[in-house]
């Protein structure tokens, strides 16, 4: 798994979180050196924020929706700044496959990474959004 945040405490708590879970977790504080360790890498699920210097979660999950073979990677967008409906829309629009409002809630992240280990996948547009339990 790919966790990509310039905010170094998002980046250490999922990295935790995640680890804990059993994942295998590469970590980066910008976007720039995503594209070249997603080729190295090659991780089965991509968490991205949306704005972090060097290149901003939109570019990159259009980037990489372009290079995707198959399913994998699953992108996840996190943003605690680029929330508003049309934003929502605009990540899902430029490839990603789920949006969390930060903070995310982390019972609902995991659910979402077993549920695509299990093979399944969400369809609708709602149950792509997780706004938390306080936005819901």
């Amino acid at each position: 798994m790919l966790l990509a945040d310039d905010n170094a405490d998002t980046v250490l708590t999922l990295s935790f979180l995640l680890v804990d879970e059993g994942h295998e977790v590469q970590a980066l504080e910008d976007g720039s050196n995503v594209p070249r360790t997603v080729r190295e890498f090659q991780p089965d699920v991509c968490i991205l924020d949306i704005e972090m210097p060097g290149q901003n979660g939109y570019e990159l999950a259009r980037e990489l929706r372009e290079r995707r073979l198959g399913e994998r990677p699953l992108l996840i967008a996190m943003s605690g700044v680029y929330v508003r409906p049309a934003d929502r829309l605009l990540a899902l629009m430029v490839g990603f496959d789920h949006f969390f409002q930060k903070p995310a809630d982390p019972p609902e992240l995991i659910a979402l990474l077993r549920d695509f280990r299990a093979g399944r996948k969400a369809a609708a547009y709602e149950d792509r959004l997780h706004l938390g339990r306080k936005h819901a």
